[in-house]
């Protein structure tokens, strides 16, 4: 039976499973004419997300063509992408722009 993951902008490097899979299971993403399988590293729940590229400690995780936040390790190809390797880099910000104390960036 064949799994699929849903990719929703070109620039995203995360994709988000519709279904449980299974470690080193293969899953399924259709987008724009183009097929591409991806072998997951862990399992992962439905709902959750998957890289679809490496991403380096420190770059963006970027889905829906936005940054949602930061890695906070290396994440490989294929590996589950939740809050145990995600930085959530949301700033509040005051009526100038600028971040509340101790949102500064380090």
């Amino acid at each position: 039976m064949v799994k699929y993951a849903k990719l929703i902008d070109i620039k995203d490097n995360v994709v988000t499973v519709v279904a449980d899979l299974e470690k080193e299971e293969q899953v399924l993403v259709k987008f724009q004419g183009k097929q591409t399988l991806y072998r997951c590293n862990q399992d992962i729940l439905f709902g959750h997300k998957i890289a679809i590229a490496d991403i380096s400690q420190d770059d963006p995780v970027i889905k829906y063509g936005q940054i949602i936040g930061s890695a906070s390790q290396n994440i490989k190809k294929g590996d589950w992408v939740h809050t145990h390797n995600v930085r959530d880099d949301y700033k509040v910000l005051d009526k100038n722009a600028n971040p509340l104390p101790g949102q500064e960036k380090k």
